[in-house]
């Protein structure tokens, strides 16, 4: 082998290590924009949901508080008595909110990134 085909061929080696970096580099660009819009799309899809419920629970609790109320005879009584249950409901999740969000969020953000 010559001395000019020998440094043709490392040339080459090079040429072609940098054509599959650059491949390498524009796959994890891909599947990092992948992951993203995966991500992105299901954070859009909860907060969808989240203010149709948060509604929908807004009106009913209102309904059930002058249900409440209309049955004892005092209509701010039943608005009170949803509110106390609310608190009470409240300090539970309180207590629990480590065990009821954040470990399974995480565990779903990890998931849904690798």
């Amino acid at each position: 082998m010559s001395k000019q085909s020998t440094v043709t061929l490392i040339e080459s080696l090079f040429g072609q290590t940098k054509e599959y970096v650059d491949t390498r580099i524009q796959l994890l660009k891909l599947k990092a924009i992948d992951k993203t819009s995966s991500v992105a799309s299901a954070v859009a899809v909860g907060v969808a949901l989240f203010v149709i419920f948060f509604i929908f629970f807004v009106i009913f609790n209102i309904g059930i508080a002058l249900l409440i109320g209309d049955l004892i005879g005092r209509s701010w009584a039943g608005f009170l008595i949803l509110a106390v249950v609310y608190a009470i409901v409240g300090l539970v999740v309180f207590k629990m909110r480590d065990k009821l969000f954040k470990i399974p969020v995480a565990g779903m953000l990890i998931r849904k990134f690798l």
